[in-house]
C-alpha cells in the first residue's frame, strides 16, 4: 500500500502531524528546524511524530490485511 493515502486519510484527522511527518522524514529537517517552521515546541513535534508513526503504520497493516486475497488465483 501506498504512504500517500494513509497520509491523505490523515491528514483530515490531524494536519499537524501530516507537516511534521513532510518535514522531518520528506524535506530532511531535523526536530528544532520542523519546530521552528511550524512555530510549535521540539517536544510538540517529537508528540506528533510518534503519533503520526502509530496512526500511519497502523493504517499501513490495514491495508496491506484489507488487500489481501485469501483465495489467490495459484490456490489449489
Amino acid at each position: 500500500m501506498a504512504l500517500n493515502d494513509p497520509l491523505i486519510a490523515l491528514a483530515r484527522i490531524d494536519p499537524r502531524q501530516v507537516r511534521v511527518i513532510e518535514l522531518r522524514f520528506f524535506a530532511g529537517l531535523d526536530m528544532e528546524e520542523t519546530a521552528e517552521v511550524l512555530k510549535i515546541s521540539p517536544r510538540s513535534v517529537k508528540r506528533d511524530r510518534k503519533l503520526a508513526k502509530i496512526w500511519l503504520s497502523r493504517e499501513m497493516r490495514r491495508g496491506t490485511i484489507e488487500n489481501t486475497d485469501p483465495y489467490p488465483d495459484n490456490a489449489a
